[in-house]
């Protein structure tokens, strides 16, 4: 299938000109990762990779958990919220080491009430209630994607 083909099928909503895609990047590399490296003496991530199956899985698991709470949940309520985090500097579980103090994404998912988005854990969520109150110590929730760096930048495009 030929490029101009290829952009009929797709979806023109989820099309950006690459030129806005790098002068996004290089704001963020030259404004906020620039202060982040020089006050924190360090070279910060500055990407994540997932890969499409843990995305899809975690995707059909919010799907699921929230049609156990509510069955007739539709799914253009169910969002993701991606919140901008740091590891500590000694990282837990099966971090490695090397993501000390790097940047993250902590994925949380959400649920529509009165046209807003509200962060939704359906671990708590029993009787419809969506606000957070943090009783329960785990939540629905996705972070540890592959950051670079670490890794090696050479894969990048922008």
């Amino acid at each position: 299938m030929d490029n101009q083909n290829q952009n009929i099928s797709m979806n023109i909503t989820n099309l950006i000109p690459t030129q806005l895609i790098q002068n996004l990047v290089d704001n963020y590399r030259s404004n906020q990762l620039e202060v982040i490296n020089e006050s924190l003496n360090m070279e910060d991530a500055h990407s994540i990779w997932f890969d499409l199956p843990t995305l899809k899985s975690f995707i059909a698991e919010i799907e699921t958990q929230a049609q156990l709470i509510d069955q007739n949940v539709k799914d253009e309520d169910l969002g993701i919220r991606f919140y901008y985090a740091a590891y500590p500097q000694v990282p837990e579980m099966s971090v490695p080491t090397d993501y000390a103090n790097r940047h993250t994404l902590v994925m949380i998912p959400t649920k529509k009430k009165d046209n807003l988005d509200y962060d939704f854990n359906p671990l708590e969520d029993t009787n419809g209630a969506l606000a957070i109150t943090g009783l329960i110590t785990d939540a629905l929730a996705m972070n540890h994607g592959t950051l670079v760096p670490p890794k090696t930048s050479i894969v990048e495009t922008y």
